[in-house]
């Protein structure tokens, strides 16, 4: 399907959705785990929102439901002109902020509906809050997310294609991305795409519906590898993923527009993901300093302003202050984007070289100095906790036993007891408070894990005469892949058959290999369910499910 006909097809459900349901339907309160009432404060995404700096309130004569007449008008980018949408900031050389941002007249016949018409804007503020003041207007499109590209220019995503240039400030030119899905299902189609660079400048990229794809330049064609969602196992109906990645692993938020809850995940190598518990955000994160808050109805399109180590201090939202279809040409409704300072946390090392066992004493982290943080005055040692995420957020982990200040930090020393570690666990987290009580929190990486390995993804085998099947393996990591095994399976009666095998060779960064599979034993006619495992040393790397119909 050809990404015109995608947009075509997403427009038309959304529109026949909204308008052929009640507005009760539009909102469906998720039940929470039980477990997730024992989550300490800093377990949650959703605790690292800090309060909106001071701004210009809103006037009694501009727009906006009860629940947001006491909001910062000079926060993100609003108007009476316009009603804004989606968009994201990325910060020039020179400190000017540059947001991406799509948008519509607020007189327009449809109200919020116009939303297929957008326009993407280019405004620019001289800090990441704002306020951002459109400076240019760059071309039709929907639900924008910049990013720099391998060799240095500017891209502008949109649904159906991307907007490409030189420069922060343009001229633009409109092309369209190459897609290939590898022998696997476009999962939910081709929009509301996120990306994230990675070490050698490379993309990762997520689609809407959860599926995992890599362009070597960020504007070749990106090559999809998972074959199912990575979102988690609940119900949900899940749109708006971002991602990013920092100095120790990714990061994915996706949201439950029916629900209003978002979920956040980790992962060290962009494919295989982890969710922490507790809400990634919900409405009534966007508040100030004294406490109020702006009631927002909903917040849609989180997208993240990262610092020099990648790590995320800032969060800008889509907001609307009603119902989407409540949203009127010419009346007191309207949306906007909104900036949100996070707390970026802590930089931490681990200062042990091997994985603690029951002679190691303790495990030693040191906490860096920052301009804005000292932890050499600023700690409160006993509210350290350390170890696995499963462990710290609920209140768990290694207690602190000790500090010792250093010129550019401390290192404290952490009990090895409690702190649920394993050779498996990629980014151990810290949790708790300053001397003024408010809640710190950081990850770290580990010296014994391996954080950039290659990847390696199997098509489907194309049978030869003489029971032959060639399997194309690429390597979509970073590094070149060792020495490996390949192995296929015929799946009956819920049982896995291995009918062939082979050794992979190493394969380059971006390259792949056709391995030559001698089948054990001739396939029946007809469709056949398949499984196929890369394993390196005994450890399964990878699978790919799927069906093939054998003539």
């Amino acid at each position: 399907m050809k990404a015109e006909k995608i947009i075509r097809w997403l427009i038309a459900i959304y529109i026949v959705f909204y308008t052929s349901y009640p507005l009760s339907a539009q909102i469906k309160e998720r039940e929470r785990p039980e477990e997730w009432k024992n989550l300490v404060d800093g377990a949650r995404f959703r605790d690292r929102f800090l309060p909106m700096p001071k701004g210009i309130m809103v006037s009694k004569d501009n727009w906006g439901a009860e629940g947001v007449m006491k909001r910062y008008v000079d926060n993100g980018i609003e108007d009476k002109v316009r009603s804004y949408w989606g968009g994201n900031i990325l910060r020039a050389d020179d400190g000017e902020f540059h947001m991406y941002v799509c948008g519509w007249l607020e007189s327009s016949a449809k109200g919020h509906m116009e939303w297929p018409n957008s326009i993407v804007y280019h405004a620019v503020s001289d800090n990441s809050i704002g306020p951002f003041k459109i400076k240019d207007t760059i071309g039709p499109g929907h639900n924008p997310e910049a990013f720099k590209a391998k060799n240095g220019q500017y891209v502008i995503y949109v649904i159906g294609g991307y907007y490409i240039s030189d420069n922060y400030n343009g001229p633009w030119r409109y092309k369209k991305f190459g897609f290939d899905p590898r022998d696997r299902p476009i999962i939910e189609g081709l929009s509301n795409l996120t990306f994230a660079k990675r070490e050698d400048g490379s993309n990762l990229m997520i689609c809407r519906g959860g599926g995992v794809w890599f362009s070597q330049t960020g504007v070749s064609p990106y090559q999809q590898v998972s074959d199912k969602r990575i979102y988690p196992a609940v119900d949900g109906e899940f749109e708006d993923p971002v991602v990013w990645r920092d100095h120790i692993q990714y990061h994915l938020i996706v949201n439950d527009w029916l629900g209003r809850i978002a979920f956040y995940q980790r992962s060290k190598d962009g494919v295989n993901w982890i969710t922490d518990p507790g809400e990634a955000y919900t409405p009534g994160i966007a508040s100030h300093e004294d406490g109020t808050k702006e009631a927002w109805f909903k917040y849609e399109r989180i997208k993240v302003l990262q610092d020099i180590y990648g790590r995320a201090y800032q969060a800008n939202f889509a907001v609307i202050d009603t119902l989407k279809l409540e949203d009127k040409p010419n009346d007191k409704h309207s949306s906007k984007n909104i900036s949100i300072p996070l707390n970026p946390g802590m930089l931490m090392e681990v200062v042990n070289s091997e994985f603690p066992d029951k002679n190691t004493k303790f495990i030693q982290v040191k906490i860096l100095k920052e301009p804005n943080f000292d932890p050499r005055k600023e700690l409160d040692l006993q509210s350290l906790r350390f170890g696995a995420s499963s462990e710290v957020n609920f209140g768990r982990g290694s207690k602190a036993a000790g500090l010792k200040k250093i010129k550019d930090g401390v290192i404290v020393s952490f009990e090895n007891q409690g702190h649920g570690l394993t050779k498996e666990e990629f980014a151990p987290k810290l949790i708790g408070r300053s001397k003024s009580r408010k809640m710190l929190y950081g990850y770290t990486r580990v010296p014994w894990i391996q954080y950039n390995e290659a990847i390696l993804s199997a098509k489907k085998p194309v049978f030869k005469e003489g029971g032959v099947a060639v399997v194309h393996v690429n390597n979509f990591g970073q590094v070149k892949s060792k020495e490996s095994n390949l192995e296929l399976y015929a799946v009956v009666n819920q049982q896995k058959i291995l009918i062939a095998s082979q050794k992979i060779k190493e394969i380059l960064p971006y390259e792949s290999a056709g391995i030559a599979l001698e089948l054990l034993s001739p396939l029946s006619s007809g469709n056949c369910p398949m499984e196929l495992i890369i394993q390196e040393n005994g450890v399964q790397k990878i699978t790919f499910s799927f069906n093939l119909q054998i003539e």
